[in-house]
């Protein structure tokens, strides 16, 4: 699923496509937006919470849009289409006189009064890419169930938003924290500190986008996340992963070093 970051620097994409720009055609192809038209109206702008993309118009409507695993935005200039092969999976049109913007896949679709965001996305933790964090605020929501294994806080968007399983096993390596030790135990403000840094310098450094290790090159831009058996670039240990336990509610994926990040792991 896309993290915080990537629907952050989508945002930016789409502002470069449409904002400002008024509809001259929109085509919802979801059954309960069928009849919605939205024609006429400008788009002010994207705002993003979390992994949610929020699409402002003018008139005082917001269109929702959550990527889940495996939705798309893409763009295409005066006239253009996409591929033949692409417009089955195409859920939404929004086309200017400048071009035109496609929702592929997008599972989640809503169209809400811009007064009414918070129905969608009031239940979010605070987000470090956002002008309004409140880190404080995250540091609190993290330390309510202080029992909760480390990477499974960290991934509750009602704790903080925009964290996924890259950031968050990312994050408990350079800490040297076992991914599974309660997060109370942990230095919460150090955490949340750290994580919001990472957050802004992958959205808003050129060249730096999910890079952890300073090294862009492919194959060395992490230090345990998609690196299952291979050394570990602090110590030499291989990297170990573990798949969603059983009962696990947040259905994550653990990457991490027995030696760097010691500590028990589940059977």
């Amino acid at each position: 699923m896309p993290e915080g970051d990537t629907v952050f620097l989508l945002a930016r994409k789409l502002d470069r496509a449409l904002r400002g720009r008024e509809v001259v055609r929109s085509d919802f192809r979801v059954p309960q937006l069928a009849t919605r038209d939205l024609s006429g109206r400008t788009v002010l702008g994207h705002a993003t919470h979390g992994k949610h993309l929020l699409t402002r118009f003018s008139e005082g409507i917001t269109l929702h849009s959550h990527l889940l695993m495996d939705g798309e935005w893409t763009a295409t200039g005066p006239g253009r289409r996409l591929p033949a092969r692409m417009m089955k999976d195409v859920r939404l049109v929004l086309e200017t006189a400048a071009g035109t913007a496609w929702g592929l896949r997008l599972h989640q679709l809503d169209l809400v009064a811009t007064t009414q965001e918070d129905r969608l996305v009031g239940h979010l933790g605070p987000d470090p890419l956002r002008q309004d964090w409140d880190a404080a605020e995250a540091v609190r929501r993290l330390g309510t169930d202080p029992d909760r294994p480390f990477v499974s806080a960290l991934l509750d968007q009602t704790l903080v938003a925009g964290l996924g399983n890259l950031w968050v096993n990312e994050l408990a390596f350079v800490l040297g924290i076992n991914p599974w030790r309660p997060v109370g135990e942990t230095d919460l403000p150090k955490v949340v500190d750290r994580a919001a840094r990472f957050l802004r310098h992958s959205a808003h450094t050129p060249g730096a986008y999910q890079v952890t290790t300073g090294n862009a090159r492919p194959g060395q831009d992490h230090w345990v996340y998609g690196r299952r058996h291979r050394p570990c670039r602090r110590c030499g240990t291989g990297i170990e992963r573990r798949d969603e336990v059983p009962n696990d509610r947040d259905r994550r994926v653990t990457y991490w070093c027995p030696h760097c990040q010691p500590g028990p792991a589940p059977d």
